[in-house]
């Protein structure tokens, strides 16, 4: 984790002492069970929580513990028996490893999880506040960057709300998903626990009981959850290009807010660069990085490896950062992003009105022209527009074939911006309801 791309309400998930905090939850709650069951002394599991609830675990003792053993969890139990005392023997009952660190990651990826839906709640908020702003602001629609016909520029928000409606959906289904608790034992088997303590466990810690381990949870859940992370990261990416290519000198729709004293050079006084946006292309790459690790860590040997675990130390913790980063960053584009509807207006017409091409193509079929008639006579018409030769409706009225179709107010007629946004309403209802 990088702290200039991070929160810290998202890093603190991460944090030793937060992972210690839960391993040390994960076994007190199944002490508890134990306790019930006669297998420990209810006096013990009590003690557990009384000494242990409200410690400061020593992340240096453990740290130097573990460089001795060479085993996390065994150098974590070996200092909380430090802090616990004689009752600590009744801790790990039956446990192994995994049950421990499996737990608790799923339980941080939910947490997490939990900030990054509300990170894209937030970012819905401002992309449904601008696409209303803009909901009748014309501007020109782009196919392979070339213009092609008028939108406006709330469909573009209005777009990139839907997909991240799409997105939230996807990230509520994955938190479900890895949501899940083991507590199984060797080979996940239960031989040495009752099933009855993962049960416990998985509910008082808002977890799902995994169906069945293989001593660990099963990483596909894994893989789709950091599979949807990218996806997400994926779409940040997509929006962020367009404002890139709006806030290009030529074309200059739309802009990221420069604030007073901000430099957007070392050598060039004048630059306003669109920072945050890149920025924020680069951190998708960054969080789809973790997908393909993912997905390989599925593929485990027999019951259980660890080839997985060095893994999830980095992902885990870097993906959800980044993308947590990188949400609120968005947000904060979108919130304060600069408009310039007189230069969408400026680049409607810049082609001299070749954005109306097909309405001209369909009127003159429903004129009795041919399709390819109509195609072939306004594409006559339209070429020499491109090399700066004369207005489009101008060469149309003048055109001998379309004049026999068209008369020139019927032609004038067909250069209404307003036919292009009718449906805008349409499509705003399907959006937002």
């Amino acid at each position: 984790m990088i702290p200039r791309y991070s929160r810290k309400e998202m890093t603190q998930i991460w944090e030793p002492q937060t992972r210690f905090k839960i391993w040390f939850e994960i076994e007190a709650h199944a002490a508890d069970q134990q306790a019930e069951l006669g297998i420990i002394p209810k006096a013990a599991a009590a003690a557990i929580w009384a000494k242990g609830r409200d410690a400061v675990f020593d992340v240096a003792r453990i740290d130097a513990i573990e460089a001795e053993v060479k085993h996390d969890v065994i150098a974590f139990l070996t200092h909380l028996s430090e802090i616990v005392g004689p009752e600590a023997r009744f801790v790990h009952q039956g446990m192994t490893s995994s049950d421990v660190l499996d737990t608790c990651f799923n339980i941080q990826l939910t947490r997490a999880a939990d900030l990054l839906i509300a990170d894209i709640d937030d970012l819905l908020a401002a992309l449904k506040k601008r696409a209303f702003e803009h909901q009748n602001t014309v501007c020109i629609g782009r196919s392979h960057a070339i213009h092609a016909e008028p939108i406006t520029f709330g469909l573009k928000m209005a777009f990139a709300y839907a997909e991240f409606q799409r997105a939230r959906e996807r990230l509520v289904l994955a938190r479900k998903d890895v949501a899940t608790c083991a507590i199984s034992g060797a080979v996940g088997t239960f031989a040495n626990i009752d099933p009855s303590v993962e049960e416990h466990v998985a509910a008082k810690l808002g977890l799902a009981v995994e169906p069945v381990s293989t001593q660990v949870i099963p990483r596909d859940r894994h893989a789709m959850f950091f599979a949807v992370l990218g996806v997400v990261a994926s779409s940040i990416e997509r929006l962020a290009i367009e404002i890139r290519h709006l806030q290009r000198t030529e074309v200059l729709e739309a802009e990221e807010y420069f604030s007073p004293g901000q430099k957007g050079s070392s050598a060039m006084p004048h630059k306003r660069n669109p920072v945050l946006t890149e920025n924020l292309t680069g951190l998708a790459r960054l969080v789809r990085s973790a997908v393909t690790p993912a997905m390989e860590n599925v593929a485990l040997w027999h019951e259980r490896d660890i080839s997985h675990s060095s893994v999830e130390r980095g992902i885990g913790p870097d993906a959800t950062v980044h993308l947590d980063f990188a949400l609120k960053r968005l947000a904060g584009v979108i919130d304060k992003l600069v408009v310039y509807p007189e230069n969408m207006k400026k680049n409607l017409d810049r082609l001299g009105g070749l954005i109306h091409s097909q309405r001209i193509l369909l009127a003159l079929t429903q004129k009795g022209m041919s399709r390819e008639g109509s195609y072939s006579a306004v594409q006559r018409c339209a070429m020499p527009v491109w090399r700066g030769e004369g207005q489009f409706l101008d060469l149309l009225k003048a055109d001998t074939e379309i004049a026999a179709h068209m008369k020139p107010a019927e032609l004038e007629a067909l250069f209404d911006l307003g036919y292009h946004t009718k449906h805008v309403g349409t499509i705003f209802k399907r959006v937002f309801g």
